[in-house]
């Protein structure tokens, strides 16, 4: 029951800068190790000196992420709705709400497992590995990450944002910041010590689900030893069907299901595109990416450690410190993601050569395809940070058009404009080009919706957006 007091104190009553650095710094910092460990995957397999294996787990990395897309689907709308029932003062409905999310997210990732194992070759082609010199590694590196160790990555990710929805979001950093580490350590053991020369993206993939695996038996462990002290509850049972909860979750994490499997498809068509200059260019392009992934981490954790905050204020009517809870993590966020961004400007050869070392022209290419997607950085965590905001709160529509025009509406069909007018670095550019117009956008449905908010009386909108 301590714990409980102290949780509601700082949902409450600590100051408000304190509380979003409180809930924020472990999120932020798990995710950044997070980016790391995918970097290290990237780092290591460099080492070998192939474009092709580059390339080979570039590719999976949509495939991959979708798993992220189920994870949100379910950890994002539960955590929301957790947030939103303890500020409403009901209990029960948090704990149901925590068994709906789990089971539902284990039922969603084997059905997706299992299709990615039946239609394997035809997977990977579409993905843009029908190159036969990263065919072969790209299939060996989705069998382990996605048929073999797809639910205990999603479950990793799931279980981070229950845990994160009560207030613990040490807890929940350590977690997550465990499987990067030990992701980290996995993966030279298994790439050079215990698999022969040539198996890099093989232990690479063996390293990323082992360690994803321990970080999910980890969350498990913190549940069941909170059991007696925590709303949170992994029993299934007919009450998680009730009560409107299946749909207020899949309403409300629909969006961040979509936004990051449209980010997915997004760079799935950028792969596919870039395929038709060569391999060197899309390995160049892999390295960009994943380079550019930490200022868009920083602001996802940001985003993700905040959204208990915003929506418990929500439901308790405490629209002031909702929106200045809001406003704080999203200027930190764009602040840290403008450093990263001069950062990737002045030392992108540098940053990219940590990964591509044996002096291919891929470093070229990723330099300047760094040097663009940067450009981005700051008005993407903006937009990050308002569809959070709309998915903390229940309003799932707007949270749905923010996210489908960040990644889908905006940029793919740019990419193919782009291409016949700047080859090549045409289709890069869409991507800051779409993150400034869904910036923009965002901004102005906030303002607008903030500004009607705070006219209204104060009163419990606990149940408010089941009614709209």
């Amino acid at each position: 029951m301590k714990d409980r007091a102290a949780e509601t104190r700082l949902f409450e009553q600590a100051p408000i800068v304190r509380a979003v650095l409180a809930l924020a710094i472990p999120t932020v910092i798990s995710q950044i190790i997070l980016v790391i460990y995918n970097m290290a995957d990237t780092f290591f397999i460099g080492l070998a000196g192939s474009d092709a294996m580059i390339t080979a787990v570039t590719v999976c990395m949509p495939a991959f992420m979708f798993l992220s897309a189920i994870s949100n689907l379910f950890g994002v709308g539960g955590a929301s709705v957790i947030a939103r029932a303890l500020g409403g003062s009901d209990p029960k409905k948090a704990r149901d709400t925590a068994a709906f999310a789990f089971w539902g997210c284990a039922a969603v990732t084997l059905v997706y497992s299992l299709g990615a194992r039946l239609f394997m070759d035809t997977f990977v082609d579409l993905l843009g590995g029908s190159d036969p010199a990263v065919h072969g590694s790209a299939c060996q590196y989705l069998t382990w990450t996605v048929v073999l160790g797809g639910l205990a990555t999603s479950l990793n990710a799931l279980l981070g944002h229950l845990v994160r929805s009560e207030g613990h979001s040490v807890q929940a950093g350590f977690g997550i910041a465990l499987g990067g580490v030990l992701n980290i350590g996995l993966d030279p053991l298994f790439m050079f010590v215990l698999l022969p020369k040539g198996s890099e993206v093989l232990g690479a993939a063996i390293a990323t689900s082992l360690s994803n695996l321990v970080a999910t038996l980890y969350f498990l462990s913190v549940i069941y030893a909170n059991r007696r002290r925590s709303v949170l509850s992994l029993r299934p049972g007919r009450a998680a069907l009730r009560n409107g909860i299946p749909g207020e979750v899949l309403a409300t994490g629909l969006p961040a299901c979509l936004m990051t499997l449209c980010e997915n498809i997004s760079y799935a068509v950028l792969d596919n595109l870039m395929a038709l200059s060569g391999t060197v260019m899309q390995a160049g392009l892999g390295v960009a990416k994943k380079v550019n992934m930490l200022a868009h981490c920083m602001a996802r954790g940001m985003a993700q450690g905040v959204l208990p905050l915003i929506g418990y204020n929500y439901a308790a009517g405490n629209y002031r410190r909702m929106r200045d809870a809001v406003r704080i993590s999203t200027a930190i966020s764009v602040a840290l993601s403008t450093l990263w961004m001069a950062a990737s400007l002045l030392l992108c050869r540098r940053l990219v050569g940590l990964f591509i070392q044996h002096g291919s022209d891929s470093v070229r290419y990723g330099a300047r395809f760094l040097q663009i997607l940067c450009i981005g950085g700051p008005f993407s965590a903006c937009a990050y940070a308002v569809i959070s905001f709309f998915q903390a709160v229940g309003e799932s529509r707007k949270s749905f058009i923010l996210a489908v025009l960040r990644k889908g509406i905006l940029d793919i069909p740019m990419m193919f404009i782009l291409l016949r007018l700047i080859p090549t670095y045409g289709i890069v550019w869409a991507t800051p080009i779409a993150d400034v117009l869904c910036c923009a956008t965002a901004v102005t449905l906030f303002t607008a919706f903030t500004r009607r908010l705070l006219a209204r009386p104060r009163y419990d909108v606990y149940l408010e957006p089941a009614r709209r």
